[in-house]
């Protein structure tokens, strides 16, 4: 997803259960099916889920994630659990419903489990900006289980169908593809979407408003779609059909479209997009926002990476926002040139430097758990995309792009970690990856260089002193220009001499902006005429690595 700065403290106010179906539960999920109910007179929801599931383990109960209604009178009562219609005993606390039932390892069952309530979050129950009351599912990242009965865990995929009966005047959009859209007594219509990709909870959702919809057009047979609220439909529509341009390129260069459709909706998100599979929800304000075309890459690159490839556990999780930022600038690099790529890359130093000096942690951070919001952050966005750009640099594009196809050919469908996408780069380079993933994944801050240049006009040369200033080492190449050329220094010990033949002083230092890093430079003028008179070139106060 998306977010603004706008918007975190919001954000970051929210407090995600702790609790989540975690790896080495003793299910599996294979498919639910969602029938809700939606009404104009209350927030109440009416909900039959029936969860079909494979036992991974022999066991004598089970249990799913799902908010028990609260003080606040918010939450999910349960009054039913069934398999083949035979009553279940189940029991709820605050954040589940555990069902008894027998089974045996690989065994494969079918739950239906009714309940109802007030969502406490997950479903968004609100008005636009016009005043019309709207239905938006918000999941990330583990919100679902405040609306739905499911394993609320990224690494838990499964196919998903939507039965949504509501008012006739909602047009209800949801993951996959529609199977039916039905009048019904009483002025309710039925309409029934199906999902046949596996996908996380996270990306599962529903939209239901008063929509101006659009078929945009199709795109290598895969339709593209708009719904924006009726007041917005002459801007929305226009702004929205960028989405057409940005499809082809993922296809073409990642690899084949995961999903049924993709449409692209005006919502109420608390974030700027979320990327929901096939069904992405951008914020209200999006189809008047300047910048909705960036915005729109970020949320259709997910498609293919948080989506599709997802992430096994909430550390990796800058296996999407890293790639969807990154991607993005790679997108409009293609369509703008490479100092469009050159100049956010630098951009996002500013934010990965900041949060250093308030959160100083790796990319693959283990210490947040729980308030996993947390987690987005400019390690999880601009670091990440920053550790993709210097990749793609080391290898060389068509080794990166041979090893991102690869990775996601792989991993369509089903959940990777960091060190996956490791051994899925190294196969396709081979070029050992041990270290570099370790420096910028694994080891928290960047290099912080202190470069001292002496010049000795005479015999025209210029010797470099280069030192590691930041606690652990680094290995990385840097690039520079001198006297208008090129050349690279590998530097990996904690200080380095280097003589260069010049005919000048003048040497600038990654001028394309490949190298994470802070460079601070002091020169030195040959002979004694000029010696002593030393001037400091420090990085400007945004952080931004210095020129």
């Amino acid at each position: 997803m998306r977010k603004f700065s706008c918007l975190l403290i919001i954000i970051s106010s929210i407090t995600a259960s702790s609790y989540a179906q975690q790896p080495g539960a003793p299910i599996d999920v294979q498919h639910y099916k969602f029938a809700l109910q939606l009404n104009d007179a209350n927030n109440n929801i009416k909900g039959q889920a029936t969860v079909k599931l494979k036992f991974l383990k022999p066991a004598n109960a089970f249990s799913l994630d799902l908010v028990k209604k609260k003080a606040t009178g918010k939450g999910m009562i349960v009054s039913s659990v069934t398999e083949f219609g035979k009553p279940l005993r189940f029991s709820q606390d605050s954040n589940s419903v555990k069902i008894n039932t027998k089974a045996s390892s690989g065994s494969l069952h079918s739950y239906t489990i009714k309940y109802s309530g007030i969502p406490a979050d997950g479903l968004i129950i609100s008005t636009n900006n016009y005043k019309h009351r709207t239905f938006f599912g918000d999941n990330w990242p583990n919100r679902a289980q405040n609306w739905l009965p499911c394993a609320d865990h990224p690494a838990d995929k499964a196919t998903v169908e939507f039965v949504v009966t509501a008012p006739a005047h909602y047009n209800v959009v949801a993951n996959g593809s529609m199977v039916k859209e039905q009048n019904l007594p009483g002025k309710l219509k039925l309409t029934h979407w199906s999902e046949k990709a596996p996908i996380s909870t996270k990306v599962m959702v529903i939209g239901a408003a008063d929509f101006a919809i659009d078929h945009t057009g199709d795109v290598n047979g895969f339709p593209v779609y708009t719904y924006v609220f009726p007041e917005d439909k002459a801007i929305g529509f226009k702004s929205y059909v960028v989405a057409k341009e940005i499809l082809p390129y993922f296809i073409k260069n990642v690899g084949p479209f995961a999903y049924e459709k993709l449409a692209n909706v005006q919502s109420k998100t608390i974030f700027g997009g979320m990327e929901n599979a096939s069904c992405i929800f951008y914020f209200e304000e999006s189809v008047k926002s300047p910048t909705i075309e960036e915005l729109m890459a970020h949320e259709i690159a997910h498609q293919w990476f948080g989506d599709a490839a997802s992430e096994k556990s909430w550390p990796n999780i800058w296996l999407s926002e890293g790639f969807a930022t990154y991607f993005t600038n790679l997108y409009l690099e293609s369509k703008y040139g490479v100092e469009k790529l050159k100049q956010r890359v630098l951009a996002d130093t500013t934010a990965i430097f900041a949060l250093e000096k308030t959160h100083f942690a790796p990319v693959v951070d283990t210490t947040i758990n729980g308030n996993y919001m947390k987690l987005l952050n400019a390690n999880s966005y601009q670091k990440g995309g920053w550790v993709l750009h210097m990749l793609r640099r080391k290898l060389g594009d068509d080794l990166f792009w041979k090893g991102i196809s690869d990775y996601y050919a792989q991993y369509k469908n089903k959940n990777a970690n960091t060190d996956d996408l490791r051994l899925v780069m190294e196969q396709a380079s081979g070029v050992d990856l041990k270290q570099f993933f370790k420096q910028w994944l694994y080891t928290a801050g960047h290099p912080v260089l202190q470069i001292e240049k002496v010049y000795d006009k005479p015999s025209k040369t210029l010797t470099l002193t280069i030192t590691q200033k930041q606690e652990e080492l680094y290995d990385f190449p840097l690039e520079f220009v001198l006297d208008g050329r090129e050349g690279i220094m590998k530097i990996k010990d904690r200080e380095v001499t280097i003589k260069l033949s010049a005919g000048s002083n003048d040497v600038v230092f990654d001028p394309n902006a490949n190298l994470l890093a802070t460079i601070d430079v002091s020169k030195q003028l040959l002979p004694s005429t000029l010696q002593g008179i030393v001037y400091h070139i420090f990085c400007d106060n945004k952080g931004s690595v210095s020129r």
